[in-house]
């Protein structure tokens, strides 16, 4: 019975780290940048996160990568395009902090 019950668990720890292994697989994509076919090899996360800034910047996804590619400081661009959406987040999580800091704490009355 014990030996029926760990085999389930492990079963079950099997698969969350299989999916897990999915969900965060690197998968190898293929760009045109700069009239020129070319691959890059990035996380869902990444690829989610960086053609939700291109739409929200209005803008198509080869030209937001075209300009990552002109600007990048790395010789690889999917490092180069990592970068970028992390500094992206970081930039708006930033700007949500000091937002946030210019509100009046709701639970401070205000003094006259």
């Amino acid at each position: 019975m014990q030996d029926d019950t760990m085999m389930r668990d492990t079963d079950a720890a099997d698969n969350i780290r299989t999916r897990g292994v999915k969900e965060f697989a690197v998968v190898k994509r293929s760009v045109v940048v700069g009239g020129h076919k070319t691959s890059v090899s990035l996380e869902d996360a990444f690829w989610t996160s960086l053609k939700d800034i291109a739409t929200r910047r209005g803008l198509p996804l080869s030209t937001q990568i075209d300009a990552i590619d002109r600007t990048r400081k790395t010789s690889n661009l999917s490092s180069a395009i990592r970068l970028f959406v992390l500094d992206h987040f970081r930039a708006r999580a930033v700007t949500s902090v000091f937002i946030g800091e210019r509100q009046p704490s709701p639970s401070i009355a205000p003094t006259s």
